[in-house]
């Protein structure tokens, strides 16, 4: 079956954005409790890079599969590939997803992954600084405790954003909810 890439963030209205992100079904892995566990010799790079066994993953559609069966567990932060009977671990290096590109309509700002997800930033997705003023670094939670960090890129398309807004200190808002772009000293 043939992968169709996801249209244009750009081009996308909310609405549009939203049916792709509930047209988007993962499997339930919050729910799954194995008992099994071992590890899975992968890892994902600051960067983004997902490798196995030190060679580079190189199939956009295998990152994609195993991206939708990350979790972090909430206790001890490790995170897992999971399946309903088997999980794995996964070093991941700083966060699971990057995101890069983000596009602001109806006062919801929408970010496209590394992995042609969009997520929609609001309640059950906010935004997060961390790092130091000088050099903040922006997540994005995702899912299952996994979140994405900002490429510079759209690191710079937010920060334009939250100037053209006007917020003092430098915030943003997204589905009624105000997140600061100034990491908490």
């Amino acid at each position: 079956m043939a992968y169709d890439i996801p249209p244009d963030l750009a081009g996308m209205n909310l609405l549009e954005i939203a049916e792709q992100v509930e047209a988007r079904k993962l499997p339930p892995v919050d729910t799954w409790k194995p008992e099994a566990t071992s590890n899975s010799n992968m890892r994902i790079a600051a960067d983004g890079t997902w490798y196995h066994d030190g060679s580079p993953i190189t199939r956009p559609a295998m990152v994609r599969a195993f991206a939708s069966l990350l979790w972090r567990d909430p206790e001890d932060g490790q995170y897992y590939l999971v399946t309903p009977h088997y999980r794995q671990t996964i070093e991941v290096e700083d966060a699971a997803f990057i995101a890069t590109d983000m596009r602001e309509d109806d006062d919801a700002l929408a970010f496209r992954l590394n992995t042609d997800e969009l997520v929609i930033a609001g309640p059950d997705n906010p935004l997060r600084a961390a790092g130091d003023a000088d050099a903040p670094t922006i997540y994005l939670a995702v899912r299952h405790g996994c979140e994405a960090k900002l490429d510079r890129s759209t690191w710079m398309q937010l920060a334009q954003y939250a100037l053209d807004q006007g917020h003092e200190p430098l915030a943003v808002t997204s589905r009624g909810e105000t997140f600061s772009l100034v990491p908490a000293e």
